[in-house]
């Protein structure tokens, strides 16, 4: 009987520090998530557009090229974008760049300053983002004006050869300048072309351009939207029977997304 009782009490006492002895081991993987803004601006274009100017009607009706850009955005950010024009400032920050003179620079009257806002744009859509905006156009959502339509509804941005942002007073293709606070007032929220419907999306924009010589050749509708002045060369030269010089002139449209602060 004693061996039986003293077998007994040895099981009890394993049972017991089996139920007691749990052992634990804890390992910890932290994970981090890193969200980079991204504001991309994807365009397609040629990489030289030509206005040959070689016919009478030409000069009168001037020259358009159809959806020669397309613009998409895709953007995490509130974003503006805007185009500004710009020259390498051979004949000043605000003038195409003259590279060939024709008929030894023509008569009197005859000047190779020709403003960068002679250049005129049309976008496929209206700026969604443009509460803001205090000047009479908020974008170039508006139609090409007929000859001698001085009041900068299609002029391109210019700003003293500087891509400094228009004010509230200028043109934005998208979102405007202003005071954020409110969606939709002054900028365009994030999102992207890759997710919109149809080719009339706020990220997703078709330019038109246009060359209005006139004749005699003075771009009648080129006009300072900044300094709210006519830029015809009549106006610009002071001169009573200014015309452009012929020859080959360059410049070159430059189109700027920003985050919108």
């Amino acid at each position: 009987m004693k061996k039986i009782v003293a077998s007994s009490l040895f099981i009890a006492l394993l049972s017991a520090g089996s139920v007691q002895a749990q052992l634990i081991d804890e390992k910890d993987v932290t994970i981090t998530m890193d969200l980079q803004p991204i504001l991309q601006l994807d365009m397609t274009t040629p990489s030289q557009l030509d206005f040959t100017f070689d016919d009478i009607d030409d000069y009168y009706a001037g020259i358009t090229r159809y959806a020669a850009t397309i613009l998409k955005v895709s953007s995490t950010v509130s974003w503006d974008l805007y185009a500004v024009g710009r020259s390498n400032g051979t004949n000043g920050p605000e003038f195409w760049d003259q590279v060939i003179t024709y008929s030894g620079g023509g008569a009197t009257g005859a000047i190779d300053d020709l403003p960068l806002s002679l250049v005129e744009l049309r976008q496929s859509q209206a700026n969604a983002g443009a509460g803001a905006a205090a000047g009479t156009f908020a974008d170039y959502n508006t139609a090409f004006r007929a000859v001698g339509s001085e009041d900068g509804a299609n002029s391109l941005y210019v700003n003293g050869g500087t891509n400094t942002p228009p004010t509230t007073n200028d043109k934005y293709i998208g979102g405007h300048a202003g005071v954020s606070g409110v969606v939709g007032d002054d900028f365009l929220p994030g999102g992207s072309y890759l997710t919109s419907t149809g080719t009339t999306s706020n990220y997703y924009y078709a330019i038109d351009y246009r060359i209005l010589p006139g004749l005699p050749a003075i771009f009648p509708n080129a006009f300072d939207a900044d300094a709210g002045t006519a830029e015809d060369l009549v106006s610009a030269s002071l001169l009573a029977g200014a015309y452009a010089q012929p020859g080959v002139y360059t410049m070159y449209v430059q189109y700027i997304i920003l985050e919108d602060q």
